[in-house]
């Protein structure tokens, strides 16, 4: 195979045509980072988080597409995935995913020993998180943990503790996770019950929609909080007042059923993530 379509077939592993993983990773920890250094952050770190988000989510991609590999092949929407489709070998994967965890691990050295720490427990759950949609119903909770360790991990960094605002966004965070990875998993909910598998869609059944909006108010409470706590100005609540019209549109959305509907939904969230960072950029200048 001619090494153009290797590194074709690469980046379709890790995902890199579908950045809204990345999207979803780093806009926590750009809200974290901010928080953290009252809007000073220098350009080194926020080059260290950026980084790190698109090669953690790379590597959560790989890890994930070798343990589902013979899963993948019965659902419509993951059967031609590069491993699956045997255009990426399991050994090219499992090298590709070592050298992004060597990466991801000298970038975060950088950032000292309390934030290494954080984030070795995290790239452990990266790891492990694709085994859990067989054991439990609530993988997107383990999605969550891990996919927001860069909260604590900016905390870490900058203030060498984790303050109380650290955790509440951390937790906010985890939420507003699992109430759009609950969209995700709707839009697979058929296929996940045929082959066993589990989420927090089937779960919830019926009452999905109703759960999300429930998970969405107290991501916005956790969000107010951190404005109150902030001193912040009516912009950022004007902020949060746009991420309710977007939450209202996700469910206008929601009450389709169907499948499609669902990834719009999800993917919505890209915009709601953007619009809370915008206002607590705009909070430093």
């Amino acid at each position: 195979m001619p090494w153009q379509s290797k590194l074709k077939n690469y980046a379709y592993l890790m995902r890199w045509h579908k950045p809204i993983g990345v999207y979803l990773c780093l806009w926590p920890s750009l809200w974290a980072l901010w928080l953290a250094t009252d809007g000073h952050p220098s350009l080194a770190l926020v080059s260290i988080i950026v980084a790190g988000s698109i090669v953690v989510r790379s590597a959560g991609c790989i890890i994930n597409d070798i343990w589902d590999r013979d899963i993948d092949k019965h659902v419509e929407r993951t059967k031609s995935r590069p491993i699956t489709s045997c255009q990426v070998s399991v050994k090219e994967a499992l090298f590709l995913f070592g050298f992004l965890g060597i990466l991801a691990f000298s970038l975060v050295l950088l950032l000292g020993a309390f934030a290494t720490v954080i984030a070795v427990f995290a790239g452990f759950l990266t790891m492990l998180y694709p085994l859990a949609k067989r054991i439990t119903y609530f993988p997107q909770v383990i999605l969550g943990i891990a996919f927001n360790a860069g909260v604590l991990i900016a905390y870490a960094a900058t203030q060498h503790a984790l303050p109380m605002p650290a955790w509440i966004l951390y937790i906010t965070a985890i939420l507003w996770t699992v109430s759009y990875d609950t969209m995700y998993a709707m839009a697979d909910k058929q296929d996940d019950i045929t082959l066993g598998l589990k989420s927090t869609a089937i779960k919830f059944s019926e009452n999905s929609a109703l759960i999300v909006g429930i998970l969405q108010s107290i991501v916005l409470l956790g969000l107010g909080y951190i404005g109150h706590y902030s001193h912040f100005s009516f912009l950022f609540y004007a902020g949060l007042l746009c991420a309710i019209l977007f939450f209202f549109y996700q469910h206008f959305l929601l009450r389709q059923r169907k499948a499609i509907a669902y990834t719009k939904a999800f993917l919505n969230n890209h915009w709601i993530g953007a619009i809370i960072f915008l206002v607590i950029f705009l909070q430093s200048w």
